[in-house]
């Protein structure tokens, strides 16, 4: 039996037991969730009194799964004479299928039990483990149950219902059946998450609504998606399963906000299932050759919300792209500062750089002129509030001190910047990344103001900046006794001197001076970075090194995705195969979905990749990272209104076909081959030619 089976759908899942049940666990977050609250604390079956227990659970499609279950201990499975089935899917609601099958010939009577309750705790309080007892109501009416929360004006509901009729009380419902012979019976069970202002509805509109709301329109949802994408063929069968795993799961954790109605990514499951500022642009970049549309929202969205005004608790600036949007009780009441919270020191030139990739792949110019006065405030934020010192660097310090972020880059864990035998530097803190994202924010803007917005003095001056910036950079971050970039400066500029992935980041914003690439890549794929199956995200041998650590030995596929093609940018394309061919292995471990990170151990040491402790799928950027290695071994580049195609695979991979790649060009075919594969090719054994208006470098 599966310990725990997940399902979603937008920002709402639900997580139960390898039957189908829930029930309350301190390690586990359990139970359906909808916008941060948890909506059904307890969903328990039984049939006659007794537990039930699985035979088979069969994970149809993100948003829907099948128990099939018989009651007793597993020794009496053999002799089992009652059957049941619970279909459970997310759409619009939660519906459950329950259906009882009686295999005897003779009539039978059975009494099936579902206890049911919520204590809508705030999945922030579950992720601290400081979930307080609330006083919830319970009032059964007319055919339903209504569970319900209130404080103040905040009011959160559950209101569950059954297609057959049911015994109702305060603690669930009662079922009380006689089945023929053979014969069998079925219930569809909706459970609505209600929050205030819905649509205007009253509850029976609602309940109507989503328990008509069930699988063909989300199946055709996905289906039009999978349709929409490139189309995938190749030699290689796992990089074909991650990058349909990938397709599928980013399918799953979209949804739309509340506040702006976009369709938004949110980070993943079971802690993050909201937009996040990094995570969003980053998976909007994964993914641009292949479904450049999952931008738009992201932009617009962070556009829309960019701040305006200073506010220590959420820590915002003029200018500043948010970090993180909550929507559960702990932000309304500002018990945390989610609403939304601004602690991050790098979605601010990372939506410039988003903007300006989305616009070289789209061609579309009317939301670059339409975003022009926030993507100018957030190029001013970098000078004028990013750089707290004024040492012409981002760094970062909280000024929210009770619940912000200490470390507000993405290794954001509270000891994954230390200096090389573990002491922690104090702030502000300038790592090397968000100098990179900064350089190439500044480039990335100059482009836009000299060809969109027709402002060459101001497009001359963003480069100046960025030269200005790369020279500095690669005088103060560089250590030249072991030939590489610190992890950040502390507050007296003094460097911190940890070896680390950060540095993959720098060769893709290309400030790393290219004399020195060829070092930084003999460290990425060195022995103490690379494990066989990724890049860690700091060196064996560092002090605070530990290949289960989050952020000091852990993997993260993501940050792998961004070193390859960092170290593409720079001409690196065996040592970037090395990592995609590495990327992909470690997939099948994962059944094709890679996870947000895993074990940093040697790829000698255990044959296999060692799965992260508290691991939970999918995530969006685990999920985009398929397409980004795609884009890295086809060599993937716009270039003004024609797709730049110049493959570089790893021997043993035999071919890439990518068909349809949407850009400003239209839809068009890329092909890569490995050496042995274009050898068989050119001598007339197999291949197939490639097609389209395609641009080789």
């Amino acid at each position: 039996m599966k310990p725990y089976v997940t399902i979603l759908a937008g920002n709402a899942f639900v997580v139960s037991d390898g039957r189908g049940d829930i029930e309350p666990s301190a390690l586990v977050p359990t139970g359906m969730f909808s916008f941060d609250q948890r909506f059904l604390s307890e969903w328990k079956l039984t049939v006659n009194g007794e537990r039930l227990h699985a035979l088979s659970v069969d994970d149809l499609q993100y948003y829907e799964s099948r128990f099939f279950l018989v009651p007793g201990e597993p020794t009496h499975y053999l002799d089992a004479k009652v059957s049941v089935i619970r279909h459970r899917r997310l759409s619009g609601g939660l519906q459950e299928e329950l259906t009882v099958l009686n295999h005897r010939g003779e009539t039978v009577d059975f009494t099936v039990r579902l206890d049911m309750a919520a204590d809508f705790v705030d999945v922030f309080e579950l992720k601290q483990s400081l979930a307080t007892k609330r006083e919830t109501s319970v009032v059964v009416e007319d055919g339903y149950l209504r569970l319900r929360y209130v404080r103040d004006s905040y009011v959160r509901e559950a209101l569950v219902s059954s297609s057959a009729p049911a015994d109702i009380d305060e603690h669930g419902m009662t079922f009380r059946l006689r089945l023929a012979p053979h014969g069998q019976w079925t219930t569809l069970l909706t459970v609505t998450a209600h929050l205030p202002g819905q649509g205007g509805k009253d509850t029976r509109d609602l309940l109507d609504t989503h328990r008509a709301a069930v699988n063909p329109e989300t199946q055709r949802d996905l289906e039009s998606w999978l349709a929409g994408a490139p189309q995938l063929g190749c030699d290689d069968a796992a990089l074909a399963t991650a990058y349909r795993r990938g397709l599928i799961d980013l399918a799953a954790v979209q949804f739309g906000a509340l506040a702006t109605g976009a369709n938004l990514i949110a980070a993943g499951t079971p802690w993050f299932m909201t937009f996040y500022g990094r995570d969003s642009i980053l998976t909007s970049i994964q993914a641009m050759a292949f479904t450049p549309q999952l931008a738009v929202g992201t932009l617009n969205t962070f556009a829309a919300t960019q701040a305006t005004v200073f506010d220590d608790f959420r820590e915002k600036e003029p200018g500043k792209i948010l970090h993180e949007f909550r929507y559960g009780e702990s932000a309304a009441f500002e018990e945390q500062p989610h609403s939304p919270y601004f602690g991050a020191a790098d979605s601010t030139p990372l939506f410039v750089i988003l903007l300006d990739e989305y616009e070289r792949w789209t061609g579309d110019v009317e939301l670059v002129r339409r975003l022009e006065h926030e993507t100018r405030a957030a190029l001013h934020w970098i000078d004028a509030y990013g750089d707290l010192l004024g040492n012409g660097y981002i760094s970062y310090e909280r000024r929210n001190t009770a619940s912000g972020l200490e470390n507000q880059c993405w290794k954001d864990s509270p000891d994954s910047i230390s200096y090389r035998d573990g002491r922690l530097p104090s702030f502000p803190r300038a790592t090397c990344e968000l100098q990179g994202y900064a350089y190439d924010a500044k480039m990335r803007g100059a482009r836009l103001a000299r060809r969109i917005w027709h402002d060459p003095i101001y497009a001359d001056r963003l480069e100046a900046e960025a030269a200005d910036l790369k020279a500095r950079f690669n005088r103060d971050f560089w250590i030249e006794d072991g030939q590489y970039y610190a992890l950040a400066l502390d507050a007296e500029g003094g460097q911190v001197d940890a070896l680390s992935s950060n540095m993959g980041h720098l060769l893709w914003s290309g400030i790393v001076d290219p004399p020195r690439a060829a070092k930084v890549a003999e460290h990425l794929l060195g022995p103490r970075l690379f494990s066989g199956w990724g890049v860690r995200t700091l060196a064996e041998g560092e002090e605070r090194y530990n290949p289960t650590g989050y952020h000091t030995g852990a993997i993260w596929p993501f940050d792998n995705s961004f070193i390859a093609l960092g170290l593409r940018r720079y001409g690196f394309n065996e040592e970037a195969g090395r990592i995609a061919s590495a990327m992909i292995d470690a997939s099948q471990y994962f059944d094709g979905r890679l996870p947000q990170l895993f074990a940093g151990y040697d790829r000698s040491l255990t044959k296999y990749p060692v799965q992260y402790p508290t691991n939970w799928s999918p995530h969006a950027w685990s999920a985009g990272t398929p397409m980004m290695l795609i884009r890295v071994l086809l060599g993937l580049e716009p270039h003004d209104n024609h797709l730049v195609v110049d493959p570089a695979l790893p021997q043993g991979m035999g071919r890439i076909e990518l068909l349809d790649v949407p850009g400003r060009w239209g839809r068009l075919d890329a092909f890569g081959r490995d050496r042995v594969e274009s050898q068989r090719r050119r001598s007339g054994r197999g291949g197939r030619r490639g097609r389209g208006n395609v641009v080789a470098p």
